[in-house]
């Protein structure tokens, strides 16, 4: 069983730039390039696979005929999405659905996510939470447009990780290159967008009541409880493990082992240049290289001096 290498998808927003050309290299269809969903079997941007015998076949289409591949798993869906984005200017402040919310009103699963910052301009900051202590003063902040008031803005730099869960007010701000890990949802509430205009002129949707409905009240920032694991001058640095998903860093200086601790794993390099190690079998990986270890590959190894992002399905994802 090989590693299955995955074919960026590239989604065009108001707010990119061509970061992901100048940092990884991608041949991007524009300059205003916002997120590229590294690993998706969502239908807004599905991965196609690059390499061995299920070359050209697509990750839902995997997800529907080879349950063995992940472990057999119960879910209608592929439950996990990868993306890399580059926020040239700031994204919108934004809130999304947990799952029970989603279904009813969306039709797909909710959205917990979770940001490793790739890279940040001196002086980025990201919106994480808000000051309103009730559902009323929420509502009336928005009507009144209170924005100073309501948001909570936060300093971030390279190597910052954050847990986004749902009914979190956020919002990425610009000149930040983030690694993103979530559920496999394309559902976003905007409660406020700056007052800027599309090509068209026309200001974006925003979604208050949906926002006041879904937005945790007060707000709540999760604790992390980060572990690391030395193996020699490599680790493996552990931030998340939680119902949907867990989320790893592998800090590569010479070789690191891992050992297979779910149904399938997920990995993107964001820094350096790697080799996988599977079955005796080398594989090189650049910059921007994303795969899916299937559940046959039991161990792997990776050489060289590099930075990995790499996640797993929690609890609830299997």
């Amino acid at each position: 069983m090989e590693p299955l290498f995955m074919k960026p998808v590239f989604q065009e927003k108001i707010w990119g730039g061509k970061r992901l050309h100048d940092v990884f290299g991608f041949e991007l269809p524009s300059d205003r390039i916002g997120e590229n969903w590294a690993i998706s079997a969502h239908p807004h941007g599905v991965s196609t696979i690059e390499n061995g015998p299920f070359k050209g076949q697509t990750l839902d289409q995997l997800w529907k005929e080879h349950k063995e591949l992940f472990g057999h798993p119960t879910g209608e869906v592929f439950p996990l999405l990868v993306k890399i984005l580059d926020a040239e200017d700031e994204l919108s402040v934004q809130v999304h659905p947990d799952d029970a919310y989603a279904k009813i009103h969306e039709g797909e699963l909710g959205k917990t996510e979770c940001w490793y910052v790739i890279d940040a301009q001196p002086g980025a900051e990201i919106i994480y939470g808000h000051h309103a202590k009730t559902k009323e003063q929420f509502a009336k902040m928005i009507e009144e447009k209170e924005w100073k008031q309501l948001f909570t803005h936060v300093p971030v730099k390279k190597g910052d990780f954050f847990y986004v869960p749902s009914g979190t007010i956020h919002a990425i701000g610009k000149g930040i290159l983030i690694l993103e890990t979530q559920q496999s949802s394309d559902t976003t509430y905007r409660v406020y967008d700056y007052d800027r205009k599309d090509d068209n002129g026309n200001k974006r949707e925003l979604h208050i009541q949906q926002s006041i409905d879904v937005t945790n009240i007060p707000s709540h920032n999760p604790e992390l409880s980060v572990k690391e694991e030395r193996q020699g001058t490599s680790s493996i640095i552990t931030y998340l493990q939680t119902d949907f998903f867990n989320v790893y860093e592998w800090q590569v200086e010479g070789s690191l082992k891992c050992k297979k601790q779910a149904p399938y794993t997920l990995a993107t390099v964001i820094d350096g240049f790697a080799k996988l190690v599977v079955n005796e079998k080398t594989y090189d990986m650049p910059m921007g290289t994303s795969f899916l270890l299937p559940d046959e590959i039991s161990s792997w190894q990776i050489l060289g001096e590099a930075t990995l992002i790499a996640s797993e399905p929690g609890e609830k994802s299997l």
